[in-house]
């Protein structure tokens, strides 16, 4: 079986930096297991799969794995299989994905970009003293949870964030947590890193789901709906940000550096 592939690096301007992602558009769904082995074949932090929506009720079915497992949320696979889907069909404003467990989500052009459109989940303060101490942090401004397993911790600044070298055992000993660490930023709003080693992915390089968290946190605290963010990764990547009612969108640019077919 010959299915087509496309690896797209999302939230970039340019190859190599963003969060690459592989798309691979199907005709019908195989298997789990293999839709699990193919994303461990590929061995990037998300693989996403499409295929047109029978149900009427969007474009495409989208779900998204990593090398460890089923997400229920992947913000940059999104991204990356709009990207696909919009530049096949130059006249096409936007997309419609139908998703497991995070609904429907839209993908629409944007300026020189795209604008991505992910649920608001609002993390509420809860103490997590086991992530802290796996993230080598001496202590937190604040910590937040979502019920989806993203922990939030915020420090003071972006040099604490950027200085961060996490004990990744100690961080996946909780399975499939996402822990994401945000401070004020030095050239933009906002900064972030992301862990997921409970999924296969120590660091991931720039995550659209942790804003689907973060964003709603700083909006309060900024007093504003829209801000800039980085996520300070080793590839690194920008994204704007704004709170728009139950959405959060972020905003993105992608570059498609490989096509091809994968033989299985």
């Amino acid at each position: 079986m010959k299915l087509p592939i496309i690896q797209v690096d999302a939230f970039a301007d340019r190859p190599f930096t963003g969060n690459p992602a592989a798309v691979m558009p199907l005709d019908a769904w195989l298997d789990d297991d293999v839709l699990l082995a193919i994303a461990g074949e590929n061995n990037l932090s998300e693989t996403a799969f499409i295929l047109p929506d029978a149900s009427g009720e969007a474009d495409y079915e989208l779900r998204w794995f990593t090398p460890g497992g089923e997400v229920t949320l992947c913000g940059h696979a999104t991204l990356a299989s709009g990207h696909v889907v919009l530049s096949a069909d130059p006249a096409r404003p936007a997309v419609r994905f139908r998703t497991r467990r995070a609904g429907v989500l839209e993908v629409a052009r944007e300026s020189d970009g795209y604008a991505l459109a992910l649920p608001v989940w609002t993390p509420e303060p809860r103490p997590l003293p086991d992530l802290v101490a796996a993230l080598g942090l001496a202590g937190a401004v604040e910590t937040l949870w979502h019920s989806s397993r993203y922990g939030l911790i915020v420090v003071e600044d972006e040099a604490t964030v950027r200085a961060i070298r996490p004990d990744f055992r100690a961080l996946a000993a909780d399975g499939d947590v996402l822990t994401v660490v945000t401070a004020p930023g030095d050239k933009t709003d906002i900064v972030s890193r992301a862990f997921g080693p409970g999924v296969g992915v120590d660091e991931d390089p720039v995550t659209g789901s942790a804003h689907a968290v973060s964003v709603p946190y700083w909006a309060k605290r900024l007093g504003r709906t829209e801000f800039t963010a980085y996520q300070a990764s080793r590839r690194g990547g920008h994204l704007t940000c704004r709170l728009d009612g139950d959405r959060v969108i972020l905003g993105g640019r992608c570059v498609t550096v490989i096509e091809g077919s994968f033989m299985l």
